[in-house]
């Protein structure tokens, strides 16, 4: 028996979140927030108490003000390059807390 629109699975992930682009934002925060425990090394890892997205914004509390002050410095740069983990340039800023 033919199948009528046989489709991938990556076409059917596709068209489902293109249908409902609030799963697809709940999918990039959660990327968002892996990437930030990748990018930085353990150690420093470690100081990160809380961490979460809002808004296109990634808000991180750190237990280190030198860790937070150091971060502020690169701040730019941590958001091209968590962006660039995500795939796409969803987050627009980074607040340490």
């Amino acid at each position: 028996m033919k199948r009528r629109n046989a489709q991938t699975i990556g076409e059917a992930i596709r068209d489902f979140f293109s249908e409902n682009p609030a799963f697809y934002n709940k999918v990039l925060e959660a990327s968002a927030i892996d990437a930030w425990k990748n990018k930085l090394s353990p150690g420093l890892a470690n100081y990160t108490q809380n961490i979460y997205v809002r808004d296109h914004v990634l808000y991180v509390s750190l237990s280190s003000s030198v860790l937070r002050n150091e971060l502020m410095l690169n701040r730019e740069h941590l958001i091209r390059s968590l962006n660039a983990a995500i795939g796409e340039p969803f987050l627009r800023n980074i607040i340490l807390r």
